[in-house]
């Protein structure tokens, strides 16, 4: 058996790019993978592009060898953009292989340990702050017991200048947003009640003053966990900021690698692990990870913004790990961003109430219609800039 193709698609899909990847084999077998490292997906590309070299021919059922050639065969090794091509490939191998053998992937994984994969909803940030009881009580209705607010976004949306290159830039006051967030977790945990697990997403928008001033505000009980209060490049700050509050810290959707967890887990930095397979290294990386995650008592909280492919990845990768908490839905009752279109993913996992059932078939359980693919080239998308008060930049 060997690897005859891979192609990898950047296509328009809702509202961004998605980037794609099918990998086949001489005996008729194909499998889909997806990358997550968005608004970079060229770069991305052009690595796929250059494992293919090397990997046309070979065995698709060697994954974690190919793995470790793709991560460790050059000198520099590693990085975001690295990684997220070796993510999209790890997965359509899965995918590929399990395909062949007639088997769900997770079976690849060790197996199923759970029949359902639950997942927690969003409350966007833009939610004016009169409708985030009315949110809050809707998903409890619902049976979405888990849910995240997002940080306040910015209130000053400028126009973009004519003559100015590059995305629009807003406004954002952090002090504002703070006050406006606060507010909101407290009107929602009123109106959910106690069940309710609820965290918020601070999208490391947040200094460890800034974090640890916003966390003090609320009282005990009021937020489950912090999603990403602050950059992560540095684990020393996350310390500062853990002395100076009890919330449980959700962090790592952007890491790109086993290494990246690694002194946060050791450091009982996180409590729950951000993973995203489509960003971390695919399942190869992903299982790993979940190990050490297990070995310190930290649940998984998957991270998944992107389309169907990662979200079958996802649900396949918390069918297979004992510490499964929840995985991330942008289609719930308070939001449906559109990164799915049913046109290009003709068959894909489907929600039934606030999770996906573990599904039976081969594969991931994705099917993509490449013509459709082909037919919607991949347009400029930057993430949103935003600015201070002031003019300087800061986070997004």
């Amino acid at each position: 058996m060997k690897i005859t193709a891979i192609t990898p698609y950047v296509s328009w899909v809702g509202f961004r790019n998605q980037l794609l990847v099918k990998v086949e084999a001489d005996d008729g077998s194909y499998g889909w993978g997806e990358s997550g490292l968005s608004s970079c997906e060229f770069a991305v590309e052009g690595a796929i592009r250059h494992f293919r070299e090397f990997l046309l021919g070979r065995d698709p059922r060697r994954i974690g060898a190919l793995w470790q050639e793709m991560y460790r065969g050059a000198y520099f090794e590693g990085g975001r953009v690295l990684t997220a091509a070796i993510s999209a490939i790890d997965i359509a191998l899965h995918d590929l292989v399990a395909r062949h053998l007639g088997v769900p992937v997770y079976q690849l994984l060790g197996g199923r340990q759970r029949d359902r994969v639950e997942c927690f909803a969003c409350i966007p940030g833009h939610l004016p702050a009169g409708e985030i009881p009315d949110a809050a009580r809707l998903l409890m209705r619902e049976g979405w017991t888990s849910f995240r607010l997002g940080m306040a976004d910015a209130q000053s949306y400028a126009e973009q200048p004519q003559d100015q290159v590059g995305p629009p830039v807003s406004t954002y006051d952090v002090h504002e947003a703070i006050d406006r967030t606060t507010r909101a977790i407290l009107a929602a945990r009123e109106a959910a009640g106690p069940r309710a697990v609820i965290g918020c997403d601070a999208h490391h928008r947040l200094t460890v003053a800034e974090a640890a001033s916003f966390l003090q505000k609320l009282p005990d009980g009021a937020l489950d966990y912090i999603e990403e209060p602050i950059r992560a490049e540095s684990p020393e700050a996350y310390e500062a900021l853990r002395r100076m509050t009890r919330i449980p810290f959700a962090i790592g959707e952007e890491f790109s690698s086993k290494w990246a967890f690694k002194p946060f887990i050791e450091r009982n930095l996180l409590q729950y692990a951000r993973i995203d397979v489509c960003n971390v290294g695919g399942l190869t990386e992903s299982m790993k990870v979940a190990a050490m995650a297990e070995a310190n008592y930290i649940d998984l909280l998957l991270h998944n913004p992107l389309g169907p492919i990662c979200i079958a990845a996802s649900v396949h990768l918390g069918a297979a790990v004992p510490n499964f908490a929840w995985l991330e839905s942008r289609q719930s009752p308070t939001e449906a961003l559109s990164t799915i279109d049913d046109a290009i993913f003709p068959v894909r996992l489907h929600l039934e109430g606030n999770g996906y059932p573990v599904p039976e078939g081969p594969g991931l359980g994705v099917e993509v219609n490449e013509d459709i693919l082909k037919s919607q080239p991949p347009r400029p998308w930057e993430a949103p800039r935003f600015r201070k008060p002031d003019g300087g930049y800061t986070n997004w």
